[in-house]
């Protein structure tokens, strides 16, 4: 079975040439990227809530600490981006691959097309149609390798960002929320008094 395979692979780099290679080793690189961001995300509770993880170490900074809501808010809203940053690292190379297949894809069609035409050249007047009509759509096979590569990477990569954009907002809402606690949980006519208090 796995030797069905191999062969099945070698003979679709031997038919697409280089350019089918180099895709395939990009699908293999952004799988391997996808999976390990998966299992981040994961272990992080990436989306579903900032008590874990990283973010739920820098808001646990809240409890105790001494120093005045402002000071904290700053220091902890750096700490903040600094866990997000190291949560989407890695995703850049989904990002490259998304946009990068496509265009190896269009790259290896236009080589196959100019190798196919250079046949039917060559041939001059005892060319045969299929000649050109089995360059073309060895040509035309790189594309659709490319978009089959790119496709997936991109769906991943919207998928990964909303993830860590509800996972920002989370984080946001519970360092608010642990820093001006009253002012979350007060009730309204409470809410109006603090403004007129803070009017006066």
């Amino acid at each position: 079975m796995m030797e069905q395979g191999f062969t099945a692979l070698t003979d679709l780099v031997d038919l697409g040439g280089p350019v089918i290679a180099v895709l395939m080793a990009m699908s293999v690189l952004g799988l391997a990227v996808a999976v390990w961001k998966l299992l981040i995300f994961e272990l992080e509770s990436v989306g579903r809530t900032a008590a874990r993880g990283a973010v739920g170490a820098t808001l646990d900074h809240v409890r105790g600490a001494a120093q005045p809501p402002e000071v904290l808010r700053a220091r902890l809203s750096a700490q903040l981006e600094a866990d997000f940053g190291k949560l989407g690292y890695g995703l850049r190379v989904l990002e490259l691959i998304a946009q990068i297949a496509p265009l190896l894809g269009l790259f290896g069609t236009v080589l196959g097309m100019i190798d196919a035409f250079r046949t039917l050249q060559e041939a001059d007047s005892s060319a045969d149609p299929s000649l050109l009509a089995g360059g073309i759509w060895v040509a035309l096979m790189t594309t659709a390798a490319g978009l089959v590569v790119a496709i997936p990477a991109s769906v991943l990569v919207g998928w990964f960002d909303s993830r860590l954009d509800a996972h920002e907002r989370l984080a946001r809402n519970a360092l608010e929320a642990a820093l001006a606690p009253d002012v979350i949980t007060a009730k309204p006519c409470d809410q109006r008094n603090l403004r007129v208090a803070h009017a006066t």
